[in-house]
């Protein structure tokens, strides 16, 4: 049976890559020293934050418009 591909699970592919090259351009930049440096390891390490808490607002906005309840959901009520 192939499963079919929902938009949530498309965002969380596409975030974990951007995770993975984020990590991998971050320890890149942790080794060489060239000029600024600084601002794009400081850049790596915010969007490493920045990253998964826009997917949970993506995931969250996606139920909230389908009115299906998501991992992202806090209500009580819908279990």
């Amino acid at each position: 049976m192939k499963k079919k591909t929902s938009p949530k699970r498309i965002a969380a592919l596409v975030c974990a890559i951007l995770l993975a090259g984020l990590y991998l351009f971050t320890l890149v930049c942790s080794l060489l020293s060239f000029p600024g440096w600084q601002k794009l390891l400081s850049g790596c390490l915010i969007a490493t934050v920045a990253l998964p808490i826009l997917l949970w607002i993506f995931i969250w906005l996606y139920g909230r418009f389908t009115g299906r309840r998501t991992i992202a959901s806090f209500d009580p009520t819908d279990e």
